[in-house]
């Protein structure tokens, strides 16, 4: 009960920090990537401006976009002002405002140096679900069961609490120290996904729910 009081005082109250940037973030951030050879690419490194969970982990991750709000919105101008864009792996395809990596670079060393860039201006993502895991455990092993979707909703009410304030405490300059913390860099959750654990259960949920609509 005190938990989803917690929780629910965190949405209310502070539910804004997981907010897109603004016209002058956009720009302050596109000249941070200048340097890395992308000039444009509006991402935050260690900040999260989109949140998005809830489908199984087997889903594609242009499954994901395409589920997610996000996808009807990366060509509104509100989003993105000329030439700006979000950097994306492979498991994405290019798009306006989506540069992507290639899924085959057939020896092509143009093509091999280009993901290589990618990946380098990717690190800072890495290391913001490297330091949310650290952060907080609960999201590198979720020990609870989902039984339903409600209890799913409920587990993705925690992790999105976790990225609140995780975004407070970036904004309060309260630096992550990695000498004394280690952080954890799992290349497959570009989507917030915490974990192995969380995936199966979620796939279990998802599946039982999907054969019960059917039958019903």
């Amino acid at each position: 009960m005190y938990t989803n009081r917690v929780m629910t005082a965190l949405e209310s109250a502070m539910g804004h920090e997981i907010a897109w940037p603004d016209r002058q973030e956009r720009a302050i951030n596109s000249a941070h990537f200048t340097g890395l050879g992308f000039l444009g690419c509006i991402g935050l490194n260690k900040r999260v401006i989109y949140f998005f969970a809830g489908m199984p982990g087997s889903c594609h991750d242009l499954t994901w976009l395409r589920r997610s709000s996000l996808w009807g919105r990366l060509g509104f101008v509100q989003l993105f002002d000329n030439g700006q864009y979000l950097l994306g792996d492979s498991g994405y395809i290019p798009m306006d405002h989506l540069v992507c990596s290639y899924k085959r670079t057939d020896g092509d060393m143009d093509k091999v140096d280009f993901n290589t860039c990618i990946a380098h201006a990717r690190v800072g993502n890495e290391h913001c679900i490297g330091i949310l895991k650290a952060r907080w455990h609960f999201l590198k092993e979720i020990r609870t069961q989902f039984r339903n979707l409600a209890e799913n909703a409920y587990v993705i009410r925690w992790m999105r609490c976790c990225i609140i304030l995780h975004n407070f405490l970036l904004w309060r300059r309260d630096e992550w120290s990695e000498d004394d913390h280690p952080i954890e860099v799992e290349r497959k959750d570009d989507l917030g996904l915490p974990s192995r654990v969380l995936e199966s259960a979620v796939d279990a949920v998802w599946n039982a729910d999907k054969q019960s609509s059917v039958h019903a």
